[in-house]
């Protein structure tokens, strides 16, 4: 049964942030990802606009942003970005550490995503690492290799807040 959050379009009362992203600079389809998304927090409200409206820019118009259903701290189904509409999936099965797009030309596109309070060089280091093409390495285990976060609290994505 869907509830009336997950029926209704979602639109951000802020414009769009500028998402700190790095992307690949030539697509490699043997590559596992195609690049690196640092949000600044895990409101999906506030952080996915930014990064719709620039992976649209870069790969064409996106129709779908597929994330973890645990690592957020809310769920809809459909997000006002720009002149249009994004639809959200929340899937168990999508790695904590990863946010799918999906163009209309049905372009896939993978991103590593780095926890908000990550420490900055090594979100940085991840995020590069992620957008290099001839990386091979999984997501989780490009932030399970980066330094420790502020605090102490390793880089991984937190599932359970």
């Amino acid at each position: 049964m869907l509830t009336t959050t997950a029926r209704t379009t979602i639109a951000s009362a802020t414009p769009p942030s500028s998402p700190r992203l790095v992307l690949t600079p030539v697509r490699d389809r043997q590559a596992v990802l195609d690049g690196g998304w640092w949000p600044r927090s895990w409101d999906p409200v506030a952080e996915l606009p930014g990064l719709v409206l620039a992976l649209s820019a870069r790969y064409g118009t996106i129709r779908q942003v597929m994330l973890n259903n645990v690592a957020w701290d809310t769920r809809f189904s459909r997000l006002a970005v720009g002149d249009g509409v994004v639809r959200v999936g929340w899937f168990a099965s999508v790695d904590p550490a990863v946010v799918i797009a999906t163009t209309y030309a049905g372009d896939q596109v993978d991103l590593l995503v780095v926890p908000p309070r990550t420490d900055a060089a090594a979100a940085e280091k991840a995020m590069a690492e992620a957008a290099d093409p001839a990386t091979r390495t999984r997501a989780q285990h490009i932030l399970s290799a980066s330094p420790t976060a502020p605090g102490g609290h390793t880089v991984r994505p937190m599932v359970s807040r």
